[in-house]
């Protein structure tokens, strides 16, 4: 836990190419500002953690109360064994593996965990499961955020936070196929859709998302997400 009681929660960012802002364009890393927002207004404070070399994972994660991976682009499929389809975007190789070191560093070190999208699905990926690389209906309009209902699954983690069907903002062409090792369904779309995953195990607290939560007013996942960070065991402070 930090100084004055709010937990640290890091969210991994992209790193862009010719970024440009102001006179400057330059290579970066990158988070739409309501990822990190989002933690702050569940009661969190946000640290951005940009692509590292993969065996600095356990490290970093030894310092946060919390993680939230966040989405961004597709998971590339020889991470699940299966070849490239044509509407699968192109790779993303550097985050894939750092973001994946830190998705085992958290479940290693029992630290709270929150995928959100492009998160879930490599949470899924993580524990050995697969994504189908495109459906329809999920992403109506090309850069613009859509919405829809998600069921939840009772007894579970999400429905313990989000009890009652709700809309949910959304933007993704892939979703979870076969189900990783321990995980199980915490809520759908009407069209079957899985739309939630966490452990069927008690222990820790591990949730993904399908949708972008950053993008609405619905505090509940983030602050479940804060509060199990709160209850966790102190992070490590850096000497």
């Amino acid at each position: 836990m930090t100084d004055g009681g709010r937990p640290l929660v890091g969210v991994s960012t992209y790193l862009e190419a010719g970024a440009r802002w102001g006179v400057w364009e330059l290579d970066a890393a990158l988070l739409p500002v309501g990822y990190p927002r989002l933690v702050q207004r569940a009661g969190g404070l946000a640290a951005l953690l940009p692509p590292d070399a993969p065996d600095h994972a356990a490290a970093t994660v030894a310092r946060l109360d919390g993680l939230v991976i966040a989405g961004g682009p597709d998971v590339e499929p020889v991470r699940y064994g299966a070849e490239r389809e044509p509407r699968t975007g192109p790779p993303a190789r550097e985050r894939d593996a750092w973001e994946l070191a830190l998705i085992d560093a958290a479940l290693a070190a029992g630290v709270p965990l929150l995928g959100i999208c492009r998160g879930m699905q490599l949470l899924n990926v993580a524990l050995g499961g697969t994504l189908t690389q495109h459906i329809e209906g999920h992403a109506e309009v090309v850069g613009v955020f859509g919405s829809h209902p998600v069921k939840p699954v009772p007894g579970t983690r999400y429905a313990a936070a989000v009890p009652e069907e709700s809309a949910v903002p959304t933007y993704h062409h892939q979703a979870v196929d076969r189900l990783g090792s321990g995980l199980v369904a915490s809520a759908y779309a009407a069209d079957g859709t899985v739309e939630a995953v966490e452990p069927s195990a008690p222990d820790g607290w591990v949730l993904g998302v399908q949708w972008h939560p950053e993008m609405g007013d619905d505090l509940r996942v983030m602050r479940a997400l804060v509060e199990a960070a709160g209850a966790a065991p102190p992070a490590v402070t850096a000497p």
